[in-house]
C-alpha cells in the first residue's frame, strides 16, 4: 500500500512535459538532434536540455537491458553520466526551467533505482555509479531552486 501511494505521489510531482518525455524512447536521430540543440543552446537553457537527454538515455538503457544488450546499455549509461557532468558544470542561478530539470532528474534517478533492483550483478556497478552521480546533480539542482 505504501509503495502504491509513494508511486502515485511521485507521478503527480512530475510535470506533464516530463511525463510526455518519459513515454517515448528517442531514436538515435532524435538524440543527436537534441545533443546538437543542447550544445548550441544558451547556458541558461542547457541544464534542462541535458536533463532531457539524461532521462531519454536512461529509458533507452532500461530498454536495452530488458532486451539483454548489456554492452549498449552500458554505453547509454556512460552517456547519462556525461550529461550529468555537463549539468553539474553548468548549474546556474539563472537557468531556465531549473525546477522542471530538477524534477526530471529526480524521476530519472527513480527509474535508475528501479532498474538497479532487477539488474544482474555484473551490470550493477555502472548503474550504481550513474545513480550516485545523478543524485548528486539532482541535489545541487534542488539547492539552486531553493536558493532563488
Amino acid at each position: 500500500m505504501r509503495f502504491v501511494l509513494a508511486l502515485a505521489l511521485a507521478t503527480l510531482a512530475v510535470p506533464p512535459a516530463a511525463l510526455a518525455a518519459s513515454d517515448k524512447i528517442l531514436d538515435q536521430r532524435e538524440i543527436t538532434a537534441l545533443e546538437a540543440k543542447a550544445a548550441q543552446a544558451a547556458p541558461k537553457e542547457q541544464c534542462f536540455l541535458y536533463a532531457e537527454l539524461a532521462h531519454s538515455m536512461t529509458a533507452l538503457a532500461s530498454q536495452q537491458l530488458s532486451e539483454g544488450d548489456t554492452a549498449k546499455a552500458s554505453a547509454s549509461l556512460k552517456a547519462v553520466q556525461m550529461y550529468a557532468e555537463k549539468i553539474h558544470m553548468g548549474v546556474a542561478d539563472d537557468a531556465k526551467k531549473l525546477k522542471n530539470a530538477e524534477i526530471l532528474m529526480r524521476h530519472t534517478a527513480y527509474q535508475l533505482k528501479e532498474l538497479l533492483l532487477g539488474a544482474p550483478l555484473e551490470d550493477r556497478p555502472t548503474l550504481e555509479s550513474t545513480l550516485k552521480q545523478l543524485e548528486q546533480v539532482q541535489a545541487e539542482m534542488m539547492l539552486q531552486v531553493f536558493k532563488r
